[in-house]
């Protein structure tokens, strides 16, 4: 058995907290939101992100970042946007050689970086490992079965985080590709928001396939350039992950995308479905496509739509205007 503190308390935060209490692990799930403490206190469940799914009494909350140091394990659940500052807190109570998991999916807005990279900026005596693929926190916390791929510059610390959260319903895949892992996990959520908007649109699952497949072309292409092995973009953090989240209304990234196309402002879908990582992943996405010299016209119709107000049926139109090609020309 081993201490595991889970930081966020939203529904991934909560669904691998449930998966390491499964396992037999002292879990203890963290919260910067004294209310959100509170209302878990008093229902036992997020009634917004989680509702009908209750937590077990061996799950210690805590507001308390000190109670990182008697963690054998510590896993970050919590908004791209908060993962700095969320590590840098972290920093003054963490025991050095700990193994530290992130779990979002994101690049920093900004600095372009992988969050493994930011945590290894703040946490210079952490054990970095990251938790990328198909994982609606619906479905885990309600123990649907699920796969899901973990990486690590230490593969050793991949393969503690393998040994201590796999189980019957939640089964884990070690990828020494760390960049592709990270990657796939970041800009899925970018096409995603587009199959949204493809929907509101009105369109056709022709037009939504197309946009899956040669979205995923763009971010293998980008991956390539940035020293990812291309397979991993079609496995579970890339295929895998774009499919489930282009796919089901539990993605928000979908749902701001659906609201878009209906002719709602960016903005205004935000405040409506919450945090959007895609949205955030755009600009992200679309500066390392010119950083790199990539072409990736879908990622950058999808930042001209968010960022300069494009409107998307023009969007769409460009991308079926574009020169003819080989499908097959470098990847």
């Amino acid at each position: 058995m081993s201490r595991i503190m889970v930081l966020g308390a939203g529904g991934w935060g909560i669904g691998l907290a449930l998966v390491a209490t499964q396992m037999g692990h002292e879990v203890t799930l963290w919260s910067f939101d004294p209310e959100e403490l509170e209302d878990l206190r008093l229902h036992n469940q997020n009634k917004l992100r989680l509702p009908g799914v209750f937590l077990p009494q061996g799950i210690r909350l805590t507001g308390d970042m000190a109670l990182a140091a008697e963690a054998d394990m510590v896993i970050l659940a919590v908004p791209s946007f908060a993962i700095r500052s969320t590590a840098r807190a972290l920093a003054a109570h963490l025991c050095p050689d700990t193994v530290v998991v992130n779990a979002g999916k994101g690049l920093e807005d900004g600095t372009l970086l992988r969050f493994s990279q930011v945590l290894e900026e703040e946490l210079p005596m952490a054990r970095v490992a990251v938790l990328s693929g198909p994982s609606h926190a619906e479905e885990v916390a309600r123990k649907v079965p699920t796969l899901v791929a973990v990486s690590a510059k230490d593969m050793s610390a991949a393969r503690q985080v393998q040994l201590a959260l796999s189980q019957a319903s939640f089964r884990i895949y070690l990828n020494e590709d760390l960049i592709g892992v990270e990657l796939g996990g970041a800009l899925k959520n970018v096409i995603a928001l587009c199959a949204g908007i493809v929907d509101g649109l009105g369109m056709g699952d022709n037009t939504k396939a197309a946009l899956m497949t040669r979205g995923l072309v763009e971010i293998a292409r980008l991956g390539k350039e940035m020293d990812a092995d291309e397979r991993t973009f079609f496995g579970l953090s890339g295929m895998g992950d774009l499919t489930v989240t282009c796919g089901s209304m539990h993605s928000r990234n979908l749902r701001a995308g659906i609201l878009i196309g209906r002719g709602e402002t960016v903005e205004n879908a935000i405040r409506q479905v919450g945090t959007v990582e895609g949205y955030l992943a755009a600009r992200a996405a679309w500066e390392l496509a010119c950083r790199y010299k990539v072409d990736m016209p879908i990622v950058e119709h999808c930042y001209r739509v968010c960022y300069e107000g494009m409107d998307p049926r023009m969007a769409l139109a460009q991308l079926m205007e574009r020169p003819f090609g080989m499908e097959n020309d470098a990847v």
